[in-house]
């Protein structure tokens, strides 16, 4: 009988101990950081557990959803798609994504993962379908913005926000890849041609400023020559009139005494004998002046005659 109250006694101390160990784990839970708990009770929802310890009634609450708060990427399936200027593409990218309300992101949707995938494709679809095939290329990150503020507006009631979206690859038709292929080849060589006439133009342009740049200098050191030959001959003349001035300064000086007049006369005559003489020399025909009345002066004019008139038959 006492071994059976023991053994009673110590099934009885287990159960309980394997009940407490129980009930303190349903009702102490560790909520991880960047974690959020969505707790109901009676199947209806009671509140939302953030990270730390947290206590929850057993039997009567328990953990409905554990929801991440991390960022969180997913891929978003390529898919067809057709632009303004009816061109079809296959268009795939990648959604990131963060759970803002945990309450909206359990009870505001099934799956707010799927929900968001497939608002993403169908709002791609719907910007691509806006733009014409170059734009789609140029302006991507326009259209990534497109996207990500079209599907928050959309989001919002999923307690789910889009960071950010982008487009991976666009991939038209090998036609259309041809076509563009060949407008980027065309581009090219335009651009090169550009370049090529810009260079010799340029060119052109510096050779041409080369020769006003020399023709300015030989014209400029032509005209410092003309100057300084023009101020030499100036100098010259300069000098020059200034000795006839100072000789005719000093002539007329002298000529105001009676020794400088009577030099004056004796030079001009011996100048004019010295032309008659000349003139003798040259022609047979003499001018006697008006004045040769006097006798001495007529009797040396005629021996002048004479004298000339035989020394020329002597040289004749």
């Amino acid at each position: 009988m006492p071994d059976i109250l023991l053994d009673y006694l110590f099934s009885v101390q287990t159960a309980i101990l394997i009940a407490v160990i129980f009930l303190g784990k349903s009702t102490i839970r560790f909520v991880p950081q960047n974690r959020a708990y969505v707790i109901e009770r009676f199947g209806k929802y009671n509140r939302t557990l953030e990270a730390g310890i947290k206590l929850v009634i057993p039997i009567f609450e328990r953990v409905a959803h554990d929801r991440s708060l991390k960022e969180q990427a997913q891929d978003v399936p390529s898919q067809g798609a057709i632009t303004k200027d009816n061109i079809s593409l296959t268009v795939d990218g990648v959604l990131y994504f963060r759970v803002i309300d945990p309450y909206k992101a359990s009870y505001g949707v099934e799956d707010y993962v799927f929900a968001v995938v497939q608002l993403a494709q169908t709002t791609m679809r719907s910007e691509i379908g806006k733009m014409e095939l170059d734009k789609t290329f140029e302006e991507r990150d326009q259209l990534n913005s497109n996207i990500v503020r079209a599907i928050n507006e959309a989001a919002d009631p999923w307690g789910v926000v889009v960071l950010r979206y982008e487009i991976k690859d666009i991939v038209p038709p090998a036609s259309v890849m041809s076509a563009m292929e060949s407008q980027m080849r065309a581009e090219r060589e335009r651009r090169a041609k550009i370049l090529e006439s810009e260079g010799d133009k340029q060119a052109a342009i510096n050779r041409a400023e080369g020769d006003r740049q020399a023709q300015v200098l030989a014209a400029e050191a032509d005209k410092a020559e003309q100057i300084l030959r023009a101020e030499g001959e100036a100098q010259a003349i300069r000098a020059v009139a200034d000795a006839q001035a100072e000789a005719l300064r000093k002539v007329g000086d002298a000529a105001k005494t009676i020794e400088g007049q009577a030099a004056m006369q004796l030079d001009l005559a011996t100048k004019a004998i010295a032309a008659k003489h000349a003139i003798a020399r040259e022609s047979s025909v003499v001018l006697l002046p008006d004045s040769g009345t006097d006798a001495a002066a007529i009797v040396a004019q005629a021996m002048s005659i004479i004298n000339k008139t035989k020394v020329t038959g002597v040289e004749q």
